[in-house]
């Protein structure tokens, strides 16, 4: 067998052994990181043995890996920001899908499954059972997600017809799946914001405790 032969199988098997350790990557990030990897030594090994094919294909998926890589870096950065500031939940806006209320429509109630959570982009809305009346920009539902039986825990109505943007669970499981990291602080952001909500109550209850006694 000639140099060249040699060459090119060594460069064929470095190829094939990038695309066996891809697979035994369990979560998202490493994986997009050894797809990386992989489209270059891909790239060069067929620039080299003129297969063109090859090379055009992994040159097609190199920018997409890159993508799919800074979208993921860019989500855990955004959840971890959050986690530490003012526990915003806008950072899942691109995954979520436009939903239009209608004044007096029910988005939910009480007791019934739970299966996705919702941003308010604009309107009124109101959890019927506490009184509480939800600001543009807040969060709701997502505390479904992690009650054992996933059941909501109050009705929320729309007082004033509006826009918001909802989310499956599934997705949001989906995102876990793929990087542990993001699910790490994403329990740790709803934790945080079920703890301001019972502080809230608190306050409120305290309030109103308060106005009997006078």
């Amino acid at each position: 067998m000639d140099m060249t032969g040699l060459v090119s199988g060594a460069g064929g098997f470095i190829a094939s052994a990038f695309v066996v350790a891809g697979y035994t990557m369990r979560t998202m990030i490493p994986l997009r990181i050894f797809g990386i990897l992989t489209n270059v030594v891909f790239i060069a090994f067929s620039i080299g043995n003129h297969h063109y094919p090859v090379m055009v294909l992994h040159m097609i998926l190199l920018p997409l890996n890159i993508y799919r890589l800074r979208e993921m870096l860019l989500l855990v950065r955004e959840v971890k920001r959050s986690v530490s500031s003012d526990l915003s939940m806008a950072w899942l806006k691109p995954f979520m899908t436009e939903r239009k209320c209608a004044t007096g429509e029910v988005l939910f109630y009480k007791h019934e499954q739970a299966e996705e959570m919702f941003y308010i982009v604009s309107g009124r809305y109101r959890l019927v059972e506490s009184g509480i009346e939800l600001p543009v920009g807040a969060i709701v539902g997502e505390l479904g997600m992690l009650s054992p039986s996933n059941k909501r825990t109050q009705t929320l109505e729309c007082l004033e017809g509006g826009l918001v943007l909802s989310v499956t669970y599934s997705k949001v499981q989906e995102l876990y799946v793929q990087n542990p990291e993001f699910g790490f602080y994403f329990l740790r952001l709803v934790s945080a914001r079920l703890f301001q909500n019972v502080g809230k109550l608190e306050a409120q209850l305290a309030q109103s405790s308060a106005q009997a006694s006078s």
